[in-house]
């Protein structure tokens, strides 16, 4: 499976040099996003730029860019949409959840792969999409639950992201990778090492299956299931010497 999928990226990468034109992937998950990024070495005859739409993103698209466009990398945009979704009556609507929203459009018979991130913001949800499905969602997403909802476009570029970051300031023995998420998420020692070590932990989109790994100062850990927060550096030593840390989790 590992194989194929990599060969798949290499036929990409070898396509947009051959043919002198930009070529994109779809919306990769963090185990796709790790598979790409541990074999980069291997893409190294051709640039390649990666984004989920905005920063921080989870599932993220990348770019194969051929010598032709090298000098307008910074300029290139990716084929991504975001869409709004909001209920037609927001006294009429349900709960919604991530699992709610993505539930109804995979039922519209959309590919996963043409899914990025969804953002739920109270009563609405920003969903980051293939632009190539847009308009069929916004035509066809009528109802996630029992709430009448509908799908309108917005601009990526000005749009604010809902995006809520909760500041989180602990002390460790040391920036080890179990220590560091034992300050954000519950659980045992020995049950966040089992997490970490059966692949369930990704540092700035590569799987980390030790435990003792080191973060470096502006680190993205997400952990499946469970959410992903940025490793913001340390801040000084308390008398006994710990490390004093801080760190930004996303919600």
């Amino acid at each position: 499976m590992e194989e194929q999928f990599e060969k798949r990226l290499m036929d990409l990468a070898n396509q947009a040099r051959m043919k002198d034109i930009i070529l994109y992937t779809n919306f990769l998950n963090l185990n796709e996003l790790h598979i790409f990024h541990s074999n980069s070495q291997k893409f190294s005859f051709i640039k390649w730029k990666i984004s989920g739409g905005y920063d921080f993103s989870e599932r993220q698209i990348v770019a194969f860019i051929p010598d032709a466009f090298s000098f307008y990398e910074e300029e290139i945009s990716f084929p991504i949409s975001v869409l709004k979704i909001q209920p037609c009556n927001v006294h009429f609507s349900d709960s919604l959840t991530h699992r709610d929203y993505l539930g109804a459009v995979l039922n519209l018979e959309i590919n996963r792969n043409q899914i990025g991130d969804i953002l739920v913001d109270k009563t609405d949800a920003f969903l980051f999409c293939k632009t190539s499905v847009k308009d069929l969602i916004c035509q066809e997403l009528c109802r996630v639950r029992h709430t009448t909802v509908y799908a309108k476009e917005v601009d990526r570029k000005t749009f604010d992201i809902p995006l809520k970051k909760e500041k989180i300031k602990g002390s460790v023995s040391s920036v080890r990778l179990d220590a560091v998420i034992a300050q954000v998420f519950p659980g045992s020692r020995s049950s966040l090492t089992a997490m970490i070590q059966s692949g369930k932990v990704f540092v700035n989109g590569k799987m980390i299956v030790s435990n003792g790994y080191h973060l470096k100062e502006k680190d993205i850990i997400s952990v499946r299931s469970m959410g992903r927060f940025q490793y913001m550096g340390e801040s000084g030593t308390t008398k006994k010497g710990r490390i004093l840390i801080e760190l930004e989790k996303y919600s």
